[in-house]
This record gives structure tokens, sequence and C-alpha cells, in this order.
């Protein structure tokens, strides 16, 4: 039997954090780092799937999902600190070593993490996420223009990073199969990104989301030395993120396991059972 999911909040650093949990305790442990625009929702299909075999916890970063949305005047959105807030809530729930899926924003935030504690990171499992700046394909050239003159570029980044058109592009991509698509996915997400304050919040983080590419040398070359167990998924139908970086991740770790699995940039929407597979072989073969 699979076991139920359970959705819990706990205080951290002030803050409610919202989080899904799992399987039993006594299993091994998978902690699941979303993306944008989404939460720990887009990962309700590994929790339904991989709960017999692991213990998951999927946590909703301060500003998404149900945990708090601190105003962006009182809060400092940015990856360093988001990071140390989830770092917080891991030593709150008692985690001292674990597996990290990294999805999107997931990579900054894992990266960090696996950094500042390798000793706790058993293997990584990154999925459309960018840890080399050739990832980032063309429709990034507004986004770094944004970084260079944020007064200048403040409502085009927020009209291409946050419009219902990119919203839906990300799940879709350029999948021809548009009906195995849920609407849901986006309309709830632009939902979502149309909150009072989310657009302010979502401007700061992506503002500091240069400082991930001014991380990336150092992050490759952690994983270079360290040659950490290292699984790279990437849907086919990406188009947030250049299709080269799958194989970049390959140079850094030649023994990483690679697969392009059948999806777009949230490629759970449609890859669910073969991503479950493949993690259920790697990390079998990782203990």
């Amino acid at each position: 039997m699979i076991p139920p999911v359970s959705y819990r909040t706990m205080q951290v650093d002030g803050l409610s954090i919202f989080y899904r949990e799992a399987g039993t305790k006594d299993a091994p442990v998978l902690l699941l780092l979303h993306g944008l625009p989404s939460s720990s929702r887009m990962y309700e299909p590994l929790l339904q799937r991989l709960s017999d075999r692991y213990y998951l916890i999927a946590p909703d970063y301060p500003g998404f999902g149900h945990s708090d949305w601190p105003d962006h005047t009182q809060f400092s959105y940015t990856f360093d600190h988001i990071t140390t807030v989830i770092e917080h809530f891991t030593e709150k729930l008692g985690l001292t070593q674990y597996s990290l899926y990294m999805q999107d924003y997931g990579g900054p935030v894992g990266f960090r993490m696996a950094l500042a504690h390798p000793e706790r990171v058993q293997a990584l499992i990154v999925q459309d996420a960018v840890a080399h700046d050739s990832g980032l394909g063309e429709n990034w050239n507004i986004r770094r223009a944004f970084w260079t003159d944020r007064a200048r570029y403040e409502e085009t980044l927020r009209s291409n990073l946050l419009s219902l058109a990119t919203t839906r592009t990300r799940h879709v991509g350029n999948d021809p199969q548009v009906e195995r698509y849920d609407p849901d996915l986006w309309t709830d997400e632009f939902r979502f990104l149309s909150q009072p304050g989310q657009a302010d919040i979502q401007s700061d983080l992506f503002y500091d989301y240069q400082s991930n590419v001014a991380s990336y040398p150092k992050w490759q070359e952690w994983m270079r030395n360290i040659q950490p167990r290292l699984l790279v998924l990437w849907g086919k139908y990406e188009l947030s993120f250049d299709a080269s970086e799958p194989e970049a991740y390959r140079r850094d770790v030649p023994n990483a396991e690679v697969h392009i699995v059948d999806g777009g940039h949230f490629a759970l929407d449609t890859a669910a059972n073969e991503i479950a597979n493949l993690i259920n072989s790697f990390l079998s073969a990782s203990r």
C-alpha cells in the first residue's frame, strides 16, 4: 500500500512553512525542492508513487504556495535567504541525510545546501534545473537586461516571466500533444502569481537570480571535485532552458545518469511513471 500524504506546517525563522510529507521516517529521505511558479504541489505525482519506499518531504518556499508570504519590504527574497530558511526547516525536522530532487528554482536552493553541508547529501537528482551559463537560452536576453538595468526593464520582465502565456509555456513547451496537459496546471499558477504582492516578491527573487549565474562556476567545481551521485532528468519539450544543459552536467560528472523524458519543463506533468521508475532504480543502486 502507498502511505497517505500528510499536509503540515512548521514554524521556521518566524514563518509558517507548509510542507507535504509521505512515507515512513525510517526510509531513505528524498527532499523535493520546487520551481517557479509552482509549489510542493508539483510533487504530488512522486508522493503517490514513491512513498512506499522513501520518506518524501516537499516544502513550499517563503512567498510560494501555502507558506507565509511576507511583504517584500519586510523579507529579503534572495536565494541565499530562502536556502537558509529551508536548511533550518530540514534541521527542525531532524533530517541529517537526504537525496535532493531539484527542479528549476530548486537547483539554486539545492546546490547552496549541498555546498554548505555536503555530508548531508547522499545523491542529487536534477530535473530541468541549470548550473551552467550555456543552459540559459534566448528567452533569457530580456532577463539578463533586467539584471543590468532593473528600473528600465522591470515591467518588461514581469510580462515576460509572470504572464499567463509564459506560465502555460513552462508546462506545455513545444509538445505537440497539448491534450495531455491539464489546463488547471497553469491557470492555478497564474492565479497564484496574480495575488497581491506576488509580482513584487517574484520580481525581487528573480532579480537575485543573477547570483545563481555568478555561482555556476563554483557549483561546477564542486561537482568536478566531489563527483556526487547524480541523476539528470530533462524534459524533451523544455523551452525554459537550453537543450545542451544535460550534457553539461555529464562533463562535470562523467558517471552521471542522464535521461531525456517525455515531458516539458515540469516533466512530472506527463512523465511521472517514467521519472518515478528512474528515481527508484538510481537511488536503489546508490545505496
